[in-house]
């Protein structure tokens, strides 16, 4: 069985459907935005968005005046949307094009967001790999919010497998390092009318 190829997969998406021709497509992410206003984050914070592609956070962040924002995308094709998109700004953004399972960052950041990427991976190596590289690479006290589908949620997403969370799973995951301070669910309505329930959790790295 030939082993499936993540980045093909997400550059394929990502040069094949529009903006608004995605499931996780949110002109004003207001969920994630809330978490910063939350825990009053500094305009200086070193912030990085996993799995981020062409979303709008950025544009947010930047909008809110945030000075040190990296985003990290698998496909090549997703960033160079949001570069495009952002014109000038877009030099105002560290840019990293990896797998997060790959991903070995240069420095450490005071809070790491993730909408939407953890959920991807299936792999019990991937997704512990994932939380050591966030562990070590989030600053004590900073801050870490993950959004996943819930066990109300889809069990697949741009026709690949998913893993699903509850509060009780993700706080379980990330218990080694890693205060819980809030979960809750909340709906997402895609662009085709269609809901998918998501868990979003924030931590503070210990």
């Amino acid at each position: 069985m030939e082993k499936f190829d993540r980045k093909k997969h997400w550059e394929t998406i990502y040069q094949t459907k529009q903006l608004d021709e995605v499931s996780w497509f949110q002109p004003t992410p207001e969920t994630s935005l809330r978490f910063f206003k939350q825990f009053d984050v500094s305009k200086t914070a070193k912030i990085i968005d996993i799995g981020g592609g062409d979303s709008f956070l950025v544009d947010h962040l930047l909008d809110l005046g945030y000075q040190d924002i990296s985003v990290l995308d698998i496909s090549a094709a997703a960033i160079e949307r949001a570069k495009k998109r952002l014109g000038k700004r877009a030099d105002k953004v560290t840019w990293i094009t990896s797998d997060i399972v790959n991903f070995e960052p240069a420095e450490k950041y005071d809070f790491w967001h993730d909408r939407a990427a953890f959920h991807f991976l299936t792999d019990e190596q991937e997704i512990s790999n994932y939380i050591e590289t966030a562990h070590r690479h989030i600053n004590t006290n900073g801050f870490l919010v993950m959004g996943t589908f819930s066990e109300q949620g889809p069990k697949k997403c741009s026709g690949i497998a998913i893993k699903q969370y509850s509060e009780t799973t993700m706080t379980e995951r990330l218990k080694d390092g890693f205060e819980k301070i809030t979960c809750f669910t909340i709906d997402h309505t895609t662009p085709f009318d269609t809901v998918q329930n998501f868990v979003f959790c924030s931590f503070r790295r210990l």
